[in-house]
């Protein structure tokens, strides 16, 4: 009777306890519920997207944004995928109204047995409701509050569009927020791409990202996949042969990189600052999709010929020793490979450039450490280039030896060579110049080492690429590719150039008496196109050149423009030699074609100018024509005659090299397509011997439009109304133009012949048959009949 009484009061005081607690539950739903945060944020799903920028191809070229995501609709997740998620981390997803009961009590005995809190049982609509609105603490009120919130929901949404939030939300590790974001990072292709044993490596990260994050811990991550796989096999979410097949597939992760996979940085930050100072920080995390004018092709032998061309000048330098080095001795040899994978963590690759640390060093071979614990030797030709600092005569500093940081690349036979990163800089900028669209664009030789974008900031002496403007000017008041001028030494007066006395010479050293305005451009004679720009007035020829968009203030009213002792940037020669490619219109540059949302709606798209339709006529059409033919010849007969290589007869360009080969430059176009590049060093010297235009510039473009223009047939163009065409007359017996106007008399040059400026201090007295012509010729003749060509 005892005994029975008493378990009769022990089960009336537990179940008052649990009316007590029942009821203090209730109240506190009752209390907490309407509290709870409002689901706007689930149903008005907007997760922070970043910005992506394209090329016109459809091709990433650069992601800006704290966190890498990318929404995909439930519909467009693969069924493995959600399987590999429900076997990893809820089961029963489909059939609980939020919270697992069963879940939870098997979570509870397998505590008690283990003696631990090991293992938990949160559901997906659980995790989503702790993503989106509560903290990672662990307390009683942050769970009762996630059990309430996971209540309100399942009471508000689908099952399908919890697990789309999910999918969607879930940090993974990598900077990776979602399960597409995560597939790019880790295996570097889409979702829909994975095998199963990948979607279950994925789905083994939401438990602990850092822990099983198969980049920094693979066998951890490993052992996660190998659970995930059992227990989808176990739940017949795949067959036996499945399952034996995905846990033996080899573990295949991306090559970790901060760059997309097409080399267009500059550009890509050009498009960053622009839709930072057009939309502010919304421009990083509202999704925003910018598709440039870039044609990923053109950009990839851009890319790959401006660097080639600044490493083959580079290479005909000295080599200049390590890097840096790592002392090795004070390393412990078990420590040694953590510690040298540490070194090479904080240097980056620069295109096929790898770093490498010398492990040891003989003149015959070196033996370098990778990135992975990878160790090759390099012998041969391999040491060719870097032999020079295996010898004792070095200094420590340049000498090859354990320790030191050196950059090694793989030849086209899969041997290694040691080489080096150029210290020299370039830029390249190629065109359609009849809408200015930007085609390709490289700021210089390695966007991580320098930002500096060389094609818009580099302010630059153009040099000889300037000429042809100045013979655009002297067409304009009347001379003819035929005008004899002199090509003869000169002094000029201070007063004529802003206070000193002046020498110039011609690059060769030497000079070629009278000489057609044609022969001329096609040498690149500075004393004639000085002659030229006295005879139209350095007024008038400041005033001209603005047609082309130069900025009057960077290109100053004295003879030394002749020679391009102004500034402007690449890009500015580009807009300048698109007017001489398109007929004479002046079309702006542009890189953004089109701005969308995450939706794909269109918010802005670029209305260009077009040559022909919209676009400001510049110059005479007869003149651009006139002058792109004579450019023509400077590609046949001249300083750029490297270009024939290309086999066309549709280029046209001029090489450019300033005052102590600081700078090199080519400009060249055909009717469809500019193209400039320049080379220099940042803190301007000498480029030395090699640093001609023709022959450290030219080689770039070159290669680039070898490329560009492989299987397009050559465009030939017509002549434009009033312009009279003397057969015969130019070049090597090829034809002549001229306008119509002044195809009988050239203007009177104010020049004296015998060398130097009236009025413009002492005279040199250099006749020009001494300077080299055949015969002398009067100021004025006619520009027909009267001329005799003196070809080379």
């Amino acid at each position: 009777m005892m005994l029975q009484r008493f378990f009769t009061v022990t089960a009336g005081l537990l179940a008052g306890l649990a009316v007590i607690v029942a009821g203090l539950l209730l109240i506190a739903v009752v209390i907490t519920y309407p509290r709870l945060p409002s689901l706007d944020v689930l149903t008005d799903y907007r997760p922070k997207m970043p910005l992506r920028v394209y090329s016109a191809d459809n091709v990433l070229i650069g992601e800006f944004g704290e966190e890498r995501r990318s929404f995909t609709r439930i519909q467009d997740v693969p069924q493995h995928m959600k399987q590999a998620l429900l076997a990893a981390e809820d089961e029963r997803f489909y059939q609980h109204g939020g919270i697992d009961y069963l879940g939870v009590l098997r979570a509870a005995v397998g505590n008690i047995v283990s003696g631990r809190a090991h293992s938990g049982a949160s559901t997906i609509t659980m995790q989503v409701a702790k993503n989106f609105f509560l903290s990672s603490e662990r307390t009683f009120t942050r769970k009762f509050n996630e059990a309430l919130l996971s209540f309100k929901i399942e009471h508000t949404l689908s099952k399908d569009q919890i697990l789309e939030l999910y999918i969607n939300q879930i940090y993974l590790g990598q900077r990776a927020y979602g399960f597409s974001a995560a597939a790019q990072a880790y295996y570097g292709k889409p979702l829909a791409n994975l095998s199963v044993a990948e979607m279950a490596m994925l789905a083994g990260l939401p438990k602990a990202p850092s822990s099983y994050n198969p980049v920094v811990n693979p066998e951890r991550a490993r052992l996660r996949q190998l659970y995930v796989l059992r227990r989808m096999h176990e739940l017949r979410f795949i067959s036996t042969d499945e399952y034996e097949q995905a846990k033996v597939e080899p573990l295949v992760l991306a090559k970790p990189t901060l760059e997309a996979s097409l080399p267009a940085q500059y550009m890509a930050e050009m498009v960053r600052q622009a839709m930072y100072g057009r939309y502010k920080e919304a421009a990083y995390t509202e999704g925003y999709r910018v598709y440039t004018t870039l044609d990923s092709k053109h950009q990839q032998w851009a890319f790959d010929s401006l660097r080639a061309g600044l490493i083959d000048y580079d290479r005909r330098q000295a080599y200049r020793g390590p890097e840096s080095f790592t002392d090795l001795s004070a390393i412990a040899p078990e420590e040694l490979e953590e510690a040298l994978d540490e070194s090479l963590a904080a240097i980056r690759d620069s295109g096929n450039m790898q770093p490498a640390i010398v492990l040891a060093a003989s003149p015959s071979r070196v033996r370098v450490y990778l990135r992975g614990g990878k160790k090759i030797d390099i012998t041969g030709s391999g040491l060719s280039f870097a032999r020079s600092a295996l010898s004792d005569r070095v200094t420590p500093a340049q000498r090859l030896r354990p320790g030191a940081h050196v950059r090694v690349v793989k030849d086209a036979k899969g041997g290694w060579q040691i080489t080096q990163m150029p210290e020299v800089e370039g830029g390249f900028v190629s065109m359609d110049p009849r809408t200015g669209a930007i085609r390709s664009l490289v700021g210089g030789f390695d966007f991580n080492r320098s930002p500096f974008n060389h094609v818009t900031q580099a302010i630059r002496q153009p040099g000889s690429t300037f000429k042809p403007f100045v013979y655009s000017a002297a067409l304009d008041r009347g001379f003819t590719p035929s005008t004899m001028i002199n090509d003869a030494p000169i002094t000029v007066d201070p007063q004529t150039i802003g206070g000193q006395s002046w020498d110039p010479k011609n690059d060769d050293g030497r000079y070629a008496g009278m000489i057609t305005m044609r022969r001329a451009l096609a040498l690149s004679k500075n004393l004639v196109s000085i002659r030229i720009l006295m005879s139209i007035g350095t007024d008038f020829g400041q005033q001209y050149v603005q047609r082309f968009g130069f900025d009057g203030k960077n290109i100053p009213a004295y003879l030394t423009m002749a020679l391009g002792a102004g500034t402007a940037t690449p890009m500015q020669i580009a807009e300048g030699y698109s007017v001489f490619a398109n007929g004479g219109y002046r079309t702006r540059a542009y890189f953004i074609d089109r701005i969308e949302d995450a939706g794909g709606r269109v918010l802005a798209r670029t209305l260009p100018a077009i040559a022909g339709q919209n676009a400001p006529q510049a110059i005479d059409p007869r003149n651009a024509f006139i002058i792109s033919n004579m450019m023509r010849d400077v590609v046949r007969y001249g300083t750029a005659n490297r270009a024939m290589a290309l086999g066309r007869n549709d280029i046209a360009g001029k090489t450019g090299t300033t005052n102590d080969f600081r700078d090199a430059w080519f400009a060249g176009f055909n009717p469809n397509l500019v193209a400039v590049t320049w080379v220099g060093f940042d803190q301007p010297r000498s480029l030395g011997r090699y640093g001609y235009g023709g022959t450290a510039a030219l080689p770039i473009w070159v290669n680039y439009m070898g490329n560009a223009l492989k299987g397009v047939p050559d465009v030939e163009l017509p002549p434009p109304a009033g312009v009279v065409v003397k057969p015969g007359a130019g070049l090597r017996g090829n034809d002549e133009y001229y306008l119509e106007e002044f195809q009988r008399t050239n203007p009177e040059l104010r020049i004296n012949n015998r060398g130097s400026v009236p009025g413009a201090g002492r005279s040199t007295e250099t006749d020009a048959s001494e300077a080299g012509a055949e015969e002398p010729a009067a100021p004025v003749q006619d520009a027909v009949e009267n001329v005799k060509d003196q070809l080379f």
